[in-house]
């Protein structure tokens, strides 16, 4: 007679792993998906070659370099606090209280500030693939809404494994910074600062 409460044998715990490789395979679909249909809307759209908005700044692009400068200053608030929630800040013996609200508002800002960016890079500037810049840009962008939209999935799945939520967030930070590199810090350097009213 098998014991009820046993611990789960070999071939159970490789279902588990077999079944959460394909709820993230799943889920990076998904993902891939968000990241090709924007990229093929950037491609096939006709940019309009003017801003809908500038929320007063002094031009679309020195908008797009600043809301970009303020999502890129929020993403060094979500990977300290990542390191802290995952216990990998030196001397900090526990993570604070605060500290998993700031990454979850913070993370949530960041893409909400990124928007406006992103709606005016494909409608107004569309995907072009002439020069390395703005290409690399454009991959970046793509990449980086692809893996947040996986990262978001993953937070609401309890089947992906462990490393998952990690990686997927290091994704994210690594790609928006790709994009503020090849978008407001080349604006800034090279066309305008500060760029400001």
């Amino acid at each position: 007679m098998t014991d009820p409460i046993a611990a789960p044998g070999p071939s159970t715990e490789r279902d588990s792993r077999r079944s959460a490789n394909i709820t993230l395979l799943a889920l990076a679909a998904a993902g891939a998906a968000v990241s090709v249909s924007l990229g093929v809307y950037g491609r096939e759209h006709v940019p309009s070659g003017g801003p809908i908005f500038d929320l007063g700044f002094p031009s679309m692009r020195a908008m797009k370099s600043w809301l970009a400068t303020a999502s890129m200053a929020l993403v060094f608030v979500q990977v300290f606090s990542a390191l802290a929630m995952y216990g990998r800040v030196p001397r900090l013996k526990t993570t604070p209280k605060w500290v998993p609200f700031a990454h979850r508002w913070s993370g949530t800002t960041a893409f909400v500030v990124s928007l406006p960016v992103a709606y005016h890079c494909l409608w107004s500037l569309g995907f072009h693939t002439q020069n390395a810049r703005p290409l690399l840009h454009g991959l970046f962008g793509l990449t980086f809404y692809g893996a947040i939209t996986t990262k978001l999935l993953a937070l609401r799945s309890n089947r992906i494994p462990k490393w998952a939520i990690p990686v997927l967030g290091s994704t994210v930070a690594l790609t928006l910074t790709g994009v503020w590199l090849t978008s407001a810090l080349w604006f800034f350097t090279n066309v305008s600062f500060p760029a400001l009213p």
